[in-house]
């Protein structure tokens, strides 16, 4: 039965809010000092009264998505979104939430993830000093000094707490000092399994670009040279006629060309080879300071028959928590493709992107990740074969929520208007309300993760726009004007 008592006084607030908006337009129109200000009033359109007086927050949002398809920026792009409620487990509002999309740095949520759920958010990688044989009277070590390493992402990079090399050489050195060793009758042997002679290859489809530096990721301590820690190819160099710009990793038989260069005028690479960096850098610090070393940086993967060693020193990487936060704030290529191979190695025990894939892959699927139009190619996102759905995106992020440590997973999202890649969004409506993980390639732009409405709600979102027209920054508007009425869900 329809209550008439409750209609009728729905109408009479409804025409009050007609009257009301009627009353603010003619205001507007009349005002004497309306030329003189009309610069500096910011009002809602008259409309936004009604509308909001009319429609529930459900409807506003639809109408926001509705509208944007039919904008200049977006009605020719293919892009999804859908607004999810990890309660009920319901969609609240959504469009093309069923197309594979390319995610771009959303992707670093599955990435993250993954190792998180893996290792625990606690996990830290342990490299240490350690020798073999015996220290004379003289100071004089007859024996070899070890470097054993453990894959840490983050050595020597001052990434999420960690240490500088010059800071982990420093500690090393004090070591040498506390065991009396003056100089080294032996060799420095880098000693990780992590490696294993692997040829590190780009994620397909890829040109890594980077603080405008293209680069590659490697991960092999072959032809371990200080001379080799950096490559330098100026803008001149051409190695084909039809390439512009390449660089290679003297650590890596691969060559990466590139059709646009945007950088200053020389390609540089990432530091190749942790691990023979901080040997060598280890090394030149002994010599420096009068300890002489007369044998040579060598890595010796395997040993038929180990030397006895002691430890003389152990430097300790940050929590992956901290690693994994620095990771998603500020959207860290190499950090992320690292992870991506040490999930690899922990689980299949080979250090590669082939390997990391496969355990992330198999990860999502015993997770019950929707794996409907999922292709997952990278750690990072860079590859334009990643594709994802965004209904995949929020049920996944639903399912987290109940996870042990989805509080740390949860606090390593930017927060629109205040940190990490969101900073210079939401800075007014959804300021401190948008919890997510960014995305941006070419034409691509994407956001995926939490939204707390103006009531207290938790919701899951993901927005994925490709081949958009316009600028980044056009996009950005229309994603925050998209977004902006399912503040009030």
């Amino acid at each position: 039965m329809v209550n008439f008592r409750k209609y009728t006084s729905g109408i009479t607030v409804l025409t009050a809010g007609f009257l009301l908006a009627q009353s603010t337009v003619s205001t507007v129109l009349y005002s004497q000092n309306y030329d003189n200000q009309k610069s500096s009033l910011n009002l809602p359109s008259p409309a936004a009264y009604v509308e909001k007086a009319i429609l529930s927050p459900k409807e506003l949002v639809d109408i926001s998505v509705n509208t944007m398809m039919t904008d200049p920026v977006l009605k020719n792009a293919s892009w999804g979104f859908v607004v999810y409620d990890p309660k009920t487990k319901k969609i609240i509002s959504s469009y093309n939430e069923n197309t594979p999309l390319v995610p771009a740095s959303t992707t670093k949520l599955l990435t993250t993830e993954t190792a998180m759920s893996m290792l625990g958010e606690n996990y830290r990688w342990m490299t240490q000093l350690e020798y073999s044989g015996e220290i004379d009277e003289n100071g004089v070590l007859n024996g070899n000094l070890y470097i054993v390493g453990s894959g840490d992402p983050s050595l020597g990079t001052n990434k999420a707490g960690a240490w500088s090399y010059k800071d982990i050489v420093s500690d090393f050195a004090g070591g040498i000092a506390r065991e009396g060793i003056k100089k080294v009758n032996g060799d420095i042997i880098i000693q990780t399994a992590l490696f294993k002679g692997n040829i590190s290859r780009l994620p397909e489809n890829v040109v890594w670009l980077e603080n405008n530096n293209y680069y590659l990721p490697v991960g092999t301590t072959r032809e371990i040279n200080p001379a080799n820690e950096k490559l330098i190819v100026k803008k001149s160099m051409n190695a084909a006629a039809d390439k512009k710009f390449f660089y290679v990793s003297p650590y890596a038989n691969q060559m990466v060309y590139a059709e646009k260069y945007e950088g200053d005028g020389t390609l540089t690479t990432k530091l190749p080879d942790a691990p023979a960096f901080l040997a060598n850098s280890f090394k030149a610090s002994l010599v420096k300071s009068g300890v002489a070393v007369t044998g040579k940086v060598t890595p010796r993967i395997t040993e038929s028959s180990p030397e006895v060693r002691k430890m003389i020193a152990a430097y300790k990487s940050p929590t992956l928590g901290d690693i994994i936060y620095y990771t998603n704030q500020r959207s860290d290529n190499s950090l992320a493709e690292a992870l991506l191979k040490t999930v690899g190695y922990f689980k299949m025990g080979d250090q590669t992107s082939e390997s990391g894939r496969l355990v992330v892959n198999s990860h999502l699927k015993d997770i019950e990740f929707d794996l409907e139009g999922l292709n997952y190619m990278d750690g990072s996102g860079l590859s334009r074969s990643n594709h994802v759905t965004p209904i995949s995106q929020v049920k996944f992020l639903t399912s987290l929520m109940n996870e042990k440590y989805y509080k740390t997973y949860f606090n390593s999202l930017p927060i629109g208007g205040q940190s990490g890649t969101l900073k210079s969004m939401f800075l007014t409506e959804g300021n401190g309300q948008v919890f997510a993980k960014t995305g941006t390639l070419n034409k691509v732009k994407t956001l995926a993760g939490y939204l707390k409405t103006n009531s207290g709600r938790t919701l899951c979102f993901s927005l994925m726009v490709n081949n958009y027209a316009g600028s980044v920054g056009q996009v950005k508007s229309k994603m925050e004007q998209i977004l902006k009425p399912a503040l009030d869900l």
